[in-house]
């Protein structure tokens, strides 16, 4: 099969041709037919996150039809079409497992990150933590909601049933979760990168009320703000925009250092808050929401070969939706 690399971190991902993997116990085999590019790939490759397992297929935003099965498979068959997130295995019996948080295991296995991901044309992964795809999307519109929907969905859930939502960093995961904040009846204030004009736009036109950049006060106060950004600075700029009790989720992986700000900006019962990974609910959750609202992803379609272009693209910003990568 041919994969896209990574064999150290900072360094371009190199196209190989590799020997298929064979699924084992409880396993299925994937061939995949898209792949997110996702701002975590971007922290593996450009080393943010320091333990990957290398060399690493990264891609965690995976879809695709099972080829085979491992031993003592049984939720799927071949031909079933399979989405593959980031949490990719759990222990299922630490404290965090059996009490109902997986994501936190301190044993958990991570897709394109800690075991082979998506930038391939095959790939394998424990049957358990695969989920079936709605018929009602394409395999290109399905790939962002194995992480920008899902994170996105763990991030709305935990700021809380405020009507006013700050959303900074107007991506993948923002232009999702914007569509189901609005249809809950949300008002959703975007902001972007300062200068970025056609963000705002997309924003407004994804049922934003106002979209801004992201040194501006919104024109009301926020009942929470989710940071999509992997901007530590922002944290301070959102708290100040929040009324009183409001809460400040941080959606990332990876931040930037966050910068000291007066107490009186977290005072008044403020929050702050950040999101770890996802469970296998949180999926169930959203995969059966989406079809239903509807959501609708705007994505660019890669060739797999050009994994190393599509990171840059989304390195240097003002990516409208999301980036795909086909095998």
């Amino acid at each position: 099969m041919r994969a896209m690399v990574l064999d150290r971190p900072k360094t371009p991902l190199r196209e190989l041709q590799l020997s298929q993997p064979v699924p084992a116990p409880g396993q299925v085999l994937v061939r995949v037919l898209a792949c997110g590019v996702c701002r975590t790939d971007l922290h593996v490759v450009d080393g943010d996150l320091t333990e990957p397992k290398l060399p690493i297929i990264p891609g965690h935003e995976v879809i695709g039809r099972v080829a085979s099965l491992g031993a003592g498979v049984d939720r799927f068959s071949e031909g079933d079409r399979v989405g593959i997130p980031w949490l990719g295995w759990t222990d299922g019996t630490c404290a965090y497992c059996v009490s109902g948080r997986e994501n936190l295991c301190d044993h958990a296995r991570f897709t394109g990150y800690t075991v082979d991901g998506g930038y391939a044309e095959y790939t394998v992964a424990d049957e358990r933590f695969c989920f079936p795809i709605p018929d009602a999307y394409g395999d290109v519109e399905a790939a962002p909601l194995m992480c920008a929907g899902l994170i996105g969905h763990r991030s709305l859930r935990l700021a809380g049933d405020g009507r006013c939502v700050g959303l900074y960093g107007f991506g993948a995961s923002a232009h999702i979760i914007a569509q189901v904040a609005v249809s809950e009846g949300r008002r959703v204030f975007a902001f972007t990168r300062p200068g970025d004009d056609a963000g705002q736009r997309f924003a407004r036109s994804l049922g934003a009320v106002w979209a801004g950049d992201s040194t501006q006060m919104p024109p009301e106060e926020l009942d929470a703000a989710i940071i999509f950004a992997p901007v530590g600075g922002l944290v301070p700029v959102a708290l100040h925009a929040t009324r009183k009790a409001g809460i400040v989720v941080c959606a990332g992986i990876h931040m930037s250092p966050i910068p000291g700000f007066p107490y009186d900006a977290l005072w008044e019962e403020r929050m702050i808050r950040s999101v770890a990974n996802l469970t296998r609910r949180d999926g169930e959750e959203f995969l059966a929401l989406a079809p239903r609202i509807p959501v609708r992803t705007t994505t660019t379609p890669i060739p797999l070969p050009q994994a190393n272009e599509a990171l840059r693209k989304l390195r240097e910003g003002g990516i409208e939706g999301a980036l795909v990568l086909i095998p």
